[in-house]
């Protein structure tokens, strides 16, 4: 039994002695009697070949390590999925790097072979690409041995894609450029340009670090051309550019009418003038700070033409401030004015009422009018009134003139006074009178710029002749100051 298979042994040198030359180049001149795979039939197709090398996965990785191509084996199976095979022939005298078989259940390889059979050799050709080179494998048709015919180094042209983002900006936005789809480069370049064709900035990114963010300091149009550059130092001659727009930020112009006026009376503030020159202005923020730097108030208007009637409830310079806002979200400088609230201090004053004067109690009906003069807004006044009452009483009551000078001190909405008056007679007999005066009163409203009070008046003669407890006189009221 060992001697059978030492003669088989010594025929299978000997044919694979016969199928080999001992020169430096191995003369290949027959082929199918080493199949690396087995192969029913005499001309397989190209998809039962692609069949035979999923089956024999293990064998062909095995075949590629010992030929010193493993980095090369995922690719080949990866690729030999989706190829299609090209039929061709080999001519006599066609060189290959190296081949696979199987001998005696082994995987073995031989390199540097020729083809040096009778005719020209008909094989399956595709070609694997990996780090710019095309490998190109044939698959004898008569067998299925797996042999690499040749490797030629591939540099492809470099692909340049390039992608700025967003479109449209405003000033010092973040800008993303991003060369992630470019292709074969080693390298990576983008230079801007303004409207005016002005260079303004560039950058080398590589494809490992494809992206670059920037931002604009000042509006307008700008482009950006990139360039990729191959593994040979050729730069890429496909367009490539972008083009993005700046968007100038609106202008802000503010008013006031009036600048200065009395508590309780409104301000306009108004922005109707400010404008965008490549959009529009969407809203506009107002806000109102006091001399202390501190903001007492804001408000928005969304609507043109931008206006806010402000009323100021406490004395003061104020600064008003308008940022407008366009339709890209850019906002202006701001735009300032002065406006002065101060408190209202001269008042006409109407007051009226009935009126009762001791002596056998004559009855009236009065009215006045007069000044009112603010010494300190809403603590101290001085009040200048007089006016005509109409007796309600027979005679000897007679109509009168009542004249007021009065200092009224405020606490909160209620207030006292007190001051001189004047009387004409009121009966025969009686003669005028200088009167001593007191009120008190209370404030039913007060809009800064009017006041309405309940008010109860008490006076009385001065003079020896003149008892207050036989000639005092009261009036209860309403007064109005505007």
């Amino acid at each position: 039994m060992k001697s059978k298979k030492a003669a088989l042994f010594i025929v299978a040198a000997f044919i694979l002695c016969s199928l080999f030359s001992h020169a430096e180049t191995k003369k290949l001149e027959e082929i199918g009697d080493y199949t690396l795979v087995r192969i029913k039939g005499e001309v397989p197709t190209s998809e039962v070949m692609k069949t035979l090398v999923e089956r024999y996965t293990g064998d062909i990785k095995y075949g590629f390590d010992l030929a010193g191509y493993g980095d090369l084996f995922l690719p080949f199976l990866d690729q030999l999925k989706k190829a299609s095979f090209e039929e061709k022939v080999l001519p006599v005298g066609d060189k290959m790097m190296w081949m696979l078989y199987r001998a005696q259940g082994k995987i073995k390889i031989v390199r540097d072979l020729e083809w040096a059979g009778e005719k020209p050799l008909p094989v399956f050709s595709f070609t694997v690409k990996k780090d710019y080179k095309h490998y190109e494998f044939i698959m004898p048709k008569p067998c299925g041995n797996i042999s690499l015919r040749k490797v030629e180094k591939v540099v492809p042209e470099a692909v340049c894609d390039i992608e700025v983002s967003p479109e449209a900006a405003n000033i010092n936005d973040p800008i993303s450029v991003d060369m992630s789809g470019s292709q074969h480069a080693k390298s990576l370049e983008v230079e801007v340009f303004d409207k005016q064709g002005n260079k303004v900035g560039s950058k080398t990114l590589s494809p490992d670090s494809p992206v670059w963010q920037t931002k604009f300091e000042e509006p307008g149009e700008y482009v950006f051309k990139g360039k990729a550059i191959n593994p040979e130092g050729k730069p890429s001659t496909n367009p490539c550019r972008s083009e993005i727009y700046i968007n100038y930020p609106p202008v802000s112009q503010l008013s006031c009418s009036p600048c200065k006026e009395y508590i309780g009376n409104p301000i306009t503030l108004d922005a109707s003038g400010s404008n965008d020159q490549d959009g529009e202005v969407v809203k506009v923020n107002f806000e109102i700070i006091d001399e202390a730097n501190n903001t007492i108030d804001r408000y928005m208007d969304t609507d043109a033409p931008f206006k806010w009637k402000r009323i100021f409830e406490r004395e003061g310079t104020f600064t008003a401030i308008a940022v407008a806002t366009d339709d890209l979200g850019a906002v202006s400088e701001p735009a300032k004015v002065e406006v002065t609230a101060e408190h209202k201090r001269l008042f006409i004053l109407a007051d009226g009422g009935p009126l009762f004067s001791k002596g056998s109690l004559g009855t009236y009906l009065g009215a006045r009018m007069g000044l009112a003069y603010k010494i300190a807004p809403q603590a101290v006044d001085f009040v200048v009134s007089g006016g005509g009452t109409v007796t309600l009483s027979p005679e000897p009551w007679k109509s009168i003139f009542i004249g007021n000078a009065l200092i009224n001190v405020h606490a909160g909405s209620a207030f006292f006074g007190a001051g001189a008056g004047f009387t004409t007679e009121v009966r025969e007999g009686r003669g005028s009178d200088f009167d001593l005066v007191a009120n008190v009163g209370f404030d039913v409203f007060d809009n800064y710029t009017s006041v309405g009070s309940l008010l109860f008046e008490a006076r009385g003669p001065v003079g020896e002749d003149r008892s207050f407890s036989d000639n005092y006189k009261f009036m209860l009221g309403f007064r109005y100051l505007f």
